[in-house]
């Protein structure tokens, strides 16, 4: 419930922001930005789950190779209380899993190589109930709508960045000075707002999928000990493949990250989401 709770209110904050941008623009700028950022996330809403797939070279599992995994999905599915998604193979030996569609009825759910080979039978159940969540969460509904938010407010400050070198937008006070601060606070400070914000909203729908898998299995030690695991190989063995703009959709990040680009992680700490989860109480 707080974990909801902090999602709505950041959502809020975001369209604060894009709502306080629209007093430099106008409405009829605000609409042109936000038409165009919400086809393209439109388009990322329906397909993604498609696009991702491609991307990491996913196959569909069979249920005759992988039974087991079928199995756990569909187990776990039945526990949430939403339709079993379509079961896929990353060929790689990070071990990682993410889930993606943009409503239970099209969603798929997806498992690298490593993750099979590496995590217990108790393990591997933790991390598919914690990408079912995500799916009964509705949490792709979610990123698009944070998105989509984020992306006129980068957009607009685009605008304020050209207005600001070229004199558009009218940038004089009623007191006919300069309103030079107020672009550059759009223009620099805005984006900077949005972009941890969105990814606050990001780390939030982790805790609460880690919350509600646990939940599911009435056992938060199984999806502990993997994020342990995960952490310590792919620390040592990052995917080499993909791209880090989709390392959001795993349960853990895929690739490399060090020094400062961790302030900037889509994914909360491993050792606070171990800690939350064997804190638990069923």
């Amino acid at each position: 419930m707080i974990n909801q709770v902090k999602t709505v209110l950041l959502l809020g904050i975001l369209t604060a922001i894009m709502l306080w941008i629209g007093t430099f623009f106008g409405q009829t700028g605000l609409t042109i930005a936000l038409i165009l950022v919400l086809g393209m996330n439109l388009v990322s809403y329906f397909f993604s789950h498609k696009i991702v797939l491609a991307i990491y070279r996913a196959k569909e599992a069979s249920r005759k190779e992988y039974g087991k995994l079928h199995s756990i999905v569909e187990n776990v599915s039945r526990k949430a209380g939403i339709p079993k998604p379509k079961v896929y193979i990353i060929p790689s030996d990070n071990l990682n899993a993410f889930a993606s569609g943009r409503n239970p009825k099209n969603a798929v759910v997806a498992c690298t190589e490593g993750i099979l080979r590496v995590l217990n039978e108790k393990e591997l159940e933790g991390v598919l109930a914690h990408e079912v969540s995500h799916v009964k969460n509705r949490d792709i509904l979610i990123a698009t709508i944070a998105a989509t938010i984020a992306g006129v407010i980068s957009y607009a400050a685009m605008m304020a960045r050209y207005a600001a070198l070229f004199g558009g937008m009218g940038g004089r006070d009623r007191e006919g000075g300069s309103n030079i601060l107020g672009l550059l606070a759009l223009a620099i400070l805005a984006p900077i707002a949005a972009l941890v914000i969105q990814l606050a909203i990001s780390r939030t729908r982790e805790y609460h999928a880690d919350e509600s898998g646990a939940r599911l299995l009435k056992d938060g030690e199984g999806l502990a000990s993997a994020l342990l695991k995960l952490e310590k190989h792919n620390r040592a063995h990052p995917m080499m493949f993909g791209s880090p703009t989709s390392a959001h959709l795993f349960i853990s990040n895929p690739f490399s990250v060090h020094g400062i680009v961790k302030l900037f992680s889509t994914h909360p700490s491993t050792a606070e989401r171990t800690k939350r989860l064997r804190g638990m109480r069923f």
